[in-house]
Order: structure tokens, then C-alpha cells, then sequence
């Protein structure tokens, strides 16, 4: 395929620019100027279009939380633990949640679906794209991170505890059983000794190793401190969800490389943790140096009004160009997945929108939209 004269985001370059792009085999192959078509090959003509790469949510509960649902189709959080690091969401996607064509028809093409956030230790959150009828087959990134919650989700849940104090403990107490795991099982090892693996602890190594990172559900400012204070003491690659109450502490979260996925901002404060929310986190943090992706936290907003949250971040002070990072190549760096998604490059998956206008403006509309070369919308 060849899509031609389309006003193509290109992020090196800082803009939108007059391109070419071809498509073969899933993959994007070529951008420039003036590309002559092959035989055979289909054209699609983009002139006065704009392009961009797929839009991407780094945080949400689609296809675990259903739209429509209810109790039935809700497998966002499960009670058989303070600390579940055995689960797996990948085991709960339901690819025929309503909400995943509204999606696509919004130029969403890829999100991170991630348990939820009453237990401290949630479970492995996957990467998938919104297309296909198994969820093994929308998989981008099965081990993309393990969920962690501080603050009121964990303590309101009622376990065995009721305070932060808690809640950072029973955190600890995971990763110490894990390291003393590591211990006894390489113990074993030396000895040729049987060894019983336990599949929670096999995901908490990875989680030890940098192998996969921790996205911790931090809304309020000592909640954030906190996360930051456990990924010091156990050398933790350390993702940021939410961020709500982040400004008072922009200054001291700037001090490390720690990114924030940003969201849900378009709800009401609906509790003590959000009564800080405001569109102007995402420009603030962003100045600060902080690499910021948006979340909708679907279903809690839902994700087919991302460009109404990036444009609305740009009115309360973000720069555009940022704000169009924050939902495409940010977001896919913190997931590990730039390698794939995000960008319009040769060797990345043709994860293509085409729109009618800017993409930020709220008249327009999605006329196109590619996952991997092949036609959604």
C-alpha cells in the first residue's frame, strides 16, 4: 500500500510534513516525497489529511473491565490476596468488549491492560492492539509490567491492614519473599536439590531483574514519594500511574528518570486522592523534564476520547507537539514497545490514523485507521 501526500507527524523532524508512506507486510517500509507506486500496489490518496502513528493508552481495563458487563464481564480486581503476582491479565481479556471498535474508531490502536487496584500486588499487566477475536493474538507484550497500588485502593480494600504503613509493608514483604526465593532456589540449584517453582515469585525475579517494571498506582503526592522510595531501596524500574497530585512534587520526581502515565484527568474528584486533578499536570511535569504518556484508565474514562484528553492538556498548558507524544511514541517507550508502535519509521508495525483535520481539534474525525497495514475503520 501507498499512502500519498498526507500531512505525516514525523517526531524528528517536530511536526506534521507533506509524505509518502509505504506499507508491505505489516510493516512501514519507506517515507518520503514523491514515491512512484508499484505494480499492483494499492494508493491510498491522504491529500489534506493528516497522519499519524496509532494512538496508544498506556494505562486501561478494557477487555477486562467490559462495557456493559457488569459483575459478570468486571475481572478488573481479584480478593484471593493482598499480593497476587501470580495472575495474569492476559487470562481475563474478553476481545469482544464493546468497547474496543469505538476505540479503534478513535484512532486507538494499542493499550496496556492492567489489573486492578485494590490489591497491593496486582498481577502482570500485557500490552495487546485492538484487533483480533484471541487474546493470545493481540498480544504486542505479554510480560509488559507488574501492577502495585498504594494509597486508598489498597487500604479502603480491607485485608489484613488499614493504613499506608500497610499497604508499604505488604509491598516489602512481597519483594523480600521474592529475594529469599531467589536465594533458596539457587541454593537448590548448586545442589541439584528439587525445587518447587511458584509462578508469583518467578514474576516478582523479573520484576527484580529490570526485566519488567513496576506500574504503581500512586494518585496522591506521598503516595508518589512513597512508590519512589520503594523502587530506590529495591532498584526497581519504576512507572508512575495516575500522578493526580503530582505537582507539589514535580521538583523532587524530576530528580529521577521516572515516567508518569498520567490519567484518568477528565472525571470528577470523586475522592480524597484526586481532589488535586487538573489538565495542567501533564505541561507541568512535561517542563519539568518528566517524560508524560495520557491515560483514559478505561473504564473509569473511556478511551475513545484520548484526543479530547491530549487536547485538553494543550489548553491548560502543555506544548502540542508534547501532548502528541504523550499519546503515541511516550507511551510506547514506557511499555518497551517503541521498538513496534508509536512512530511513523521504516521497520515499525503500519499502525496508521488518517484524520480530516488536526488531530487535536475536536471537529475532527477519523477517516482511516491501520493496525499493522490492515484496514480497521
Amino acid at each position: 500500500m501507498l499512502l500519498r501526500n498526507g500531512k505525516v507527524l514525523l517526531f524528528e523532524e517536530k511536526g506534521f510534513f507533506r509524505r509518502d508512506i509505504r506499507v508491505a507486510n505489516g510493516k512501514i517500509t519507506e517515507i518520503a516525497e514523491g514515491l512512484s507506486p508499484l505494480p499492483g500496489e494499492e494508493m491510498v490518496e491522504a491529500e489534506g489529511k493528516f497522519v499519524t502513528p496509532g494512538m496508544i493508552d498506556a494505562h486501561s481495563h478494557i477487555c477486562i473491565s467490559e462495557e456493559g458487563g457488569g459483575e459478570i464481564g468486571d475481572d478488573c480486581c481479584d480478593y484471593s490476596g493482598t499480593a497476587t503476582p501470580e495472575l495474569e491479565v492476559l487470562d481475563a481479556l474478553y476481545p469482544f468488549d464493546r468497547a474496543v471498535p469505538d476505540c479503534v474508531r478513535a484512532g486507538v490502536t494499542t493499550t496496556c491492560v492492567c489489573p486492578g487496584s485494590d490489591a497491593v500486588i496486582g498481577g502482570v499487566a500485557s500490552v495487546i492492539q485492538l484487533t483480533g477475536r484471541v487474546a493470545d493474538e493481540m498480544l504486542v507484550s505479554r510480560m509488559a509490567a507488574m501492577k502495585c497500588s498504594l494509597g486508598e485502593n489498597p487500604k479502603m480494600a480491607k485485608y489484613n491492614f488499614s493504613s499506608r504503613m500497610g499497604v508499604a509493608y505488604q509491598f516489602r514483604k512481597c519483594l523480600d519473599e521474592a529475594l529469599d526465593y531467589r536465594y533458596r532456589r539457587e541454593e537448590a540449584e548448586k545442589s541439584g536439590a528439587y525445587f518447587k517453582k511458584e509462578r508469583g515469585m518467578e514474576h516478582m525475579l523479573l520484576v527484580l531483574e529490570k526485566k519488567m517494571p513496576v506500574h504503581v498506582h500512586a494518585h496522591r503526592s506521598d503516595d508518589i514519594c512513597t512508590a519512589i522510595r520503594l523502587a530506590q531501596e529495591y532498584d526497581l524500574d519504576l512507572v508512575l500511574v495516575h500522578g493526580t497530585d503530582a505537582i507539589p512534587v514535580a521538583d523532587y520526581l524530576a530528580k529521577f528518570s521516572y515516567p508518569v502515565i498520567l490519567g484518568p484527568t477528565m472525571s470528577s474528584r470523586s475522592k480524597t486522592e484526586t481532589l488535586g486533578k487538573t489538565f495542567a499536570t501533564a505541561g507541568v511535569l512535561s517542563r519539568a523534564g518528566i517524560k508524560v504518556c495520557l491515560c483514559s484508565d478505561h473504564d473509569v474514562t473511556p478511551m475513545y476520547f484520548m484526543t479530547t484528553y491530549a487536547g485538553l492538556a494543550v489548553r491548560y498548558g502543555m506544548e502540542e507537539l508534547e501532548a502528541l507524544k504523550a499519546v503515541t511514541v511516550n507511551a510506547a517507550e514506557i511499555l518497551r514497545i517503541e521498538d513496534r508502535k508509536g512512530s511513523l519509521k521504516p521497520g515499525l508495525d503500519a499502525d496508521l490514523v488518517v484524520w480530516n483535520g488536526h488531530p487535536l481539534d475536536h471537529q475532527t474525525k477519523t477517516e482511516r485507521v491501520y493496525i499493522q497495514g490492515k484496514a480497521q475503520f
